[in-house]
Parts: C-alpha cells; structure tokens; sequence
C-alpha cells in the first residue's frame, strides 16, 4: 500500500490527506518530525518537508502541490462531478490561486509559526531550536489570523463554495489549514460567521473525522474541535 509521510499539525499533510479520503483512496500513514532530517526521510525528500507520498514502488512525491496535481491526473479524472480540480481553464486557475493563498501565504503568516511557537518547539531539542515560544511571533501571527479569515468569508458569502459552485482543492486546503488553527484555538468564530458556516459544512464530511479524532500529545485541542455543531 502506499505511504503518505506525515505530521498531524501539517496543514499541507492534512490538505492531501483529506483528498486521499474525498477520492477514497487509501494509504498508510507514518508520522514524521520534519525537524529531525532523519537520514531516511532525506533520501526521499532532500527538502525535509512535508507530506511525501511514496507509492508501491517506492517512488516518492513531495509537496502539496504537486500531490494535488498527481492526485487530479491519477484518480480525479475518474471522478467526474466529484473532481476537485475544474475542467475550465480559468476555474482551475482560481482554484489553484487560492489552494497556494491558504498553504503558501496563510502558511506563512499565521499557521506556521503558530505551530512552530505552539507545538514544534515543544517537541524539539534546544540543539533543534526548542524551546520556549516567542512572544512576539505569536502576536505577528494572532494580528494576522484575523485578516486572513475575513478573506475566507468573503469568499465563502460570494460564491457557493470557495472558488466557484463546488468543493475543489480550494476549499480542502482552507479547511485543513483552519482546522489546524482551531485546534490550537487560536480562531474568534463569533467574528466570522459566515467562514463558520463554511467550515461547518466541511466539518460534516465523512472525510474530516479521522482529523476530528487525532490528538497531540500533551496538546488538549480546543472544547469544540470535535463537535460538528459549534
């Protein structure tokens, strides 16, 4: 079977683990520290990102982006009406424009360092970078998770699903960097109802429960991660 490397506080491994389960399409799922470069994660991913996908003849993919594409090509085409890749041109460009906004620049911004500060560091040696977490960079991170989510629901109160009439990578790669953050509870839902009702609806789907049930040890999730109806 198939291997997908992986960490649960991942937004890019949460991303292709929840279009794995869209398309039904199983793998096994093995855990990695990325901060620890061991020297067999090297050998498939000299970058020491995640997630990889290794397939059964041990030949690995590395990245969000170029999973979602083999994910498309491979098992999507297949799907007709439950593709999350568009077949117009310009309708996949927006999808893909925004599949980057939420796992490049969201990234960036807000959910990496709120998890490096959060968890990473927690579990990292000092010769790691571990530590204690930086006060000012989750400051510049809390500043920022409030613009990003009054993007995320004006896109999602103009339009059906995020990029168009609907659900695509666009909306899989929102969610699975929202869900990360709700984890974390670092998101004011009262402020935007709309992006809760959104996330709402992808809560609900068959394939968010197994990131619903996952926890972090030693990192209780926030009260209402689990519950469908918050």
């Amino acid at each position: 079977m198939p291997t997908l490397y992986h960490h649960p506080m991942s937004s890019s491994s949460r991303f292709v683990r929840l279009i794995l389960l869209e398309y039904g399409f199983q793998t096994d799922l093995v855990e990695e520290q990325p901060w620890e470069k061991r020297r067999e994660f090297l050998a498939l991913n000299p970058a020491a990102t995640l997630p990889v996908y290794v397939d059964d003849s041990m030949r690995a993919l590395c990245g969000p982006a170029v999973l979602m594409e083999f994910l498309d090509e491979t098992h999507g085409v297949l799907k007709r009406d439950r593709r999350l890749l568009a077949e117009d041109p310009f309708q996949r460009a927006e999808i893909r424009r925004l599949t980057e906004w939420f796992l490049a620049k969201m990234e960036n911004d807000v959910t990496k360092p709120l998890v490096r500060e959060r968890v990473y560091k927690l579990q990292m040696t000092a010769a790691q970078g571990g530590g204690a977490p930086d006060s000012k960079a989750l400051r510049t991170a809390r500043a920022n998770v409030r613009q990003h989510m009054k993007y995320l629901a004006w896109l999602a109160g103009s339009r059906p699903w995020l990029a168009g009439d609907r659900l695509t990578y666009a909306d899989l790669a929102a969610a699975a960097s929202v869900s990360v953050l709700d984890y974390l509870g670092e998101i004011e839902w009262a402020e935007t109802p709309i992006a809760k009702d959104w996330y709402q609806r992808l809560k609900s789907r068959p394939s968010f429960r197994p990131l619903l049930a996952e926890r972090i040890r030693g990192l209780t999730p926030v009260s209402h991660y689990a519950d469908l109806d918050f």
